[in-house]
């Protein structure tokens, strides 16, 4: 249950609009239900502004239909991250109204009312094309907690003036999400222009001595750039949740 939709049950009964007992059955599932192969948290989203976030691999279709028919009946926002278009293809057939986002690999539906964080755009920003997967992540991550975003792609530390040509799009932000394989360079940069928060992610993008991501991953951790958050290789998704709670909440219905 959202925090909205509980206070609108507490108001009603209050106001003798809904009975104490029908009330209490809507809030037995409450805290967590278990639905066999998952326990899902029904509180996450009174405990920490958003409902629990499903985690597509590892997970059969079978089962990812389950769990995503429980968060939705209990009236919570979903977002899936992780999926193939095999497991995208299942979860549309049976919900159809999932917006999927194919660079991202994820699928999202809003049930609760829209309602934007006052915030400026977060600039989510890459160094090269091959990176925008992770980026698009981070993108619908911030779009599923109700924080507004501005890409920036393509700017890399090979051909710098294309960042500079952005200036204005980082200057208007609430903060950067820097996503960079290779050497992982480009937060450093971005660190060092702008006074909010960076989150920096490495991605698995590189030739052989890249190892993986690592290189970039140990570059964004050794950064000059004072005050640098890094998080792990290719978690675009959570860069957008350190995000999530550092910048403030929605104005209505989210914890403080």
């Amino acid at each position: 249950m959202s925090p909205e939709a509980l206070r609108e049950l507490l108001r009603r009964v209050q106001g003798g609009d809904v009975a104490v007992d029908e009330a209490l059955e809507r809030l037995r599932a409450l805290p967590f239900r278990d639905v066999g192969i998952a326990t899902i948290d029904h509180h996450r989203a009174l405990r920490q502004g958003t409902p629990e976030v499903v985690f597509g691999e590892g997970k059969s279709p079978e089962q990812l239909v389950t769990i995503c028919d429980e968060i939705l009946s209990a009236g919570h926002d979903l977002f899936v991250t992780r999926l193939s278009a095999d497991k995208v293809e299942v979860l549309r057939e049976r919900h159809p109204e999932l917006v999927h986002n194919a660079a991202a690999r994820t699928v999202r539906f809003q049930q609760t009312k829209e309602s934007w964080r006052p915030a400026a755009p977060v600039a989510v920003v890459s160094a090269g094309t091959s990176d925008i997967p992770v980026a698009e992540e981070a993108v619908e991550t911030l779009t599923a907690v109700g924080l507004r975003s501005t890409r920036v792609y393509d700017v890399g530390v090979a051909g710098l003036h294309r960042l500079l040509g952005r200036s204005e799009q980082l200057d208007g932000a609430s903060a950067a999400i820097v996503v960079a394989g290779m050497e992982g360079a480009l937060p450093s940069v971005v660190g060092g222009l702008v006074a909010y928060p960076v989150i920096a992610v490495p991605t698995s993008i590189g030739y052989g001595t890249a190892l993986g991501g690592f290189a970039a991953l140990f570059g964004m951790l050794s950064s000059c750039a004072s005050g640098l958050t890094v998080v792990n290789i290719d978690n675009g998704f959570g860069a957008a949740m350190a995000l999530h709670r550092m910048l403030p909440r929605r104005a209505e219905g989210q914890p403080a």
